[in-house]
């Protein structure tokens, strides 16, 4: 068995090296384990590592006393069952992490919303104590910073469902799942899956620990840990909700009955600026702190981000829409005439419901990437006939301009993934934001 104070002379395998992978493979090294690193890639190389490149470790995992598997390596790979099987341990870079913190941790997951909740809350936690570290999913490894974390900072992590599949441990301080939609759904296969996987989040939580959750889908959801509840479509008894624009917050257990922002005054979606205020009042950060940040936040890149106004059309990149859920976020964040431009690396996902909001607000729809013929025939069976199929984001920009007129706005919101065409919805993000400013 691991002991989990002490790595010396430990064989471990990390599979799939990604930034999370090769921050793992790095740490677990200056612990003076014996790393093996693994990946189907093989132009990687790592200082004092050793590598494995090319195929899976089918032959080889009996060696290993931990397999730390990056979030993109599916959990059902037959070498993992194989691991299983001997009683090898097989976590992910956020259990590894969570051994060695020594910091309360504030956890957020959800199909929408992560890294826009995961960036207020840590501005907010900033502007009070000065000593909030971000990381995880958001893209900066956990384990790459969690030497530098003292027990007086607080940890905000981006976290994903990959993720949550290889916890054992972990346990947060105060945790959410912001909202289940269909997402993931070539990896976790159901929606029964997907949120169970989701509600491991708050598994290991005990009572003096609180989760944060939508009262429409958790209302009868037991926990060991304490609930606090919100919501944007209705008054809770207790909670934190909108009461037509001002969020409330009624938290017996904190104390509290009060107007914490009003709505109107952020740049954000309600609904993120709600479980924002909602974290942080569980962290204890003043009022005046909460409401000052959520004014002043301007939002994050890559989510309906502006980039610029060409010839009276302004142009929107929301490329981390990378589910039709947030892509149905960004078309009802547009308040005028719009041109779509989405598709991308199919997920397995089911289009009709976004392409069933479109309504009268999107005037043309430009379709590209893998799920092009999909999209195609889900606009033909809801009968939406203003869409136009490219090859290149490149034709997509140029076909938008000549469908847009003065007033109109240009919106990239894919619903998919972009490892198509892109290694990431960064560089999709990027190379859009780039096409328009060279307009």
């Amino acid at each position: 068995m691991i002991n989990f104070n002490n790595f010396n002379g430990k064989k471990v395998l990390v599979c799939g090296l990604a930034k999370s992978g090769i921050a793992a493979a790095m740490f677990l090294s200056a612990k003076n384990a014996k790393v093996t690193a693994q990946d189907l890639r093989t132009d990687i190389n790592i200082p004092n590592v050793t590598l494995y490149l090319g195929k899976n470790p089918d032959d080889i995992i009996q060696n290993f006393d931990l397999v730390v598997i990056s979030p993109g390596v599916p959990f059902d790979l037959p070498f993992l069952e194989k691991a299983r099987v001997l009683n090898i341990p097989v976590w992910g870079e956020l259990e590894l992490a969570y051994h060695f913190c020594a910091a309360p941790i504030i956890a957020i997951t959800g199909t929408n919303g992560k890294t826009t909740v995961t960036t207020l809350v840590a501005e907010i936690l900033q502007k009070y104590t000065q000593k909030a570290i971000i990381a995880g999913n958001i893209g900066i490894p956990f384990v790459e910073q969690v030497d530098t974390i003292f027990a007086d900072n607080w940890v905000i992590l981006e976290v994903s469902s990959f993720q949550l599949e290889t916890i054992h441990k972990f346990a947060p301080k105060i945790s959410t799942i912001l909202n289940i939609t269909p997402d993931h759904m070539d990896r976790h296969k159901t929606m029964e899956i997907y949120r169970r996987t989701k509600e491991r989040i708050f598994e290991n939580q005990t009572p003096i620990d609180f989760t944060v959750l939508p009262f429409d889908l958790f209302s009868q959801t037991e926990t060991a840990c304490s609930k606090i509840f919100f919501s944007t479509k209705q008054p809770l008894k207790t909670g934190v909700f909108l009461d037509g624009t001002n969020i409330i917050a009624k938290i017996p257990a904190l104390k509290l009955d009060a107007v914490i922002a009003d709505v109107t005054k952020t740049k954000i979606l309600p609904e993120n600026a709600v479980v924002a205020a909602t974290l942080a009042l569980c962290a204890n950060v003043p009022q005046d702190i909460i409401s000052e940040t959520l004014y002043n936040f301007k939002g994050v890149p890559h989510r309906i981000e502006f980039v610029r106004t060409v010839n009276g059309v302004d142009f929107y990149n929301d490329s981390k829409a990378t589910n039709t859920d947030a892509a149905i976020k960004g078309i009802e964040a547009m308040n005028r005439s719009t041109i779509l431009i989405g598709g991308g690396y199919d997920k397995k996902a089911d289009f009709n419901q976004w392409i069933q909001h479109f309504g009268d607000k999107i005037k043309h729809f430009i379709i590209l990437g893998a799920t092009s013929q999909q999209l195609v025939e889900t606009c033909q069976a809801n009968n939406y006939t203003k869409y136009s199929k490219v090859a290149t984001l490149n034709e997509a920009v140029i076909l938008a301009c000549q469908k847009a007129k003065s007033g109109d706005s240009v919106l990239l919101s894919p619903a998919c993934a972009s490892w198509d065409m892109f290694d990431n919805f960064e560089q999709r993000g990027n190379i859009f934001c780039e096409l328009v400013n060279g307009l």
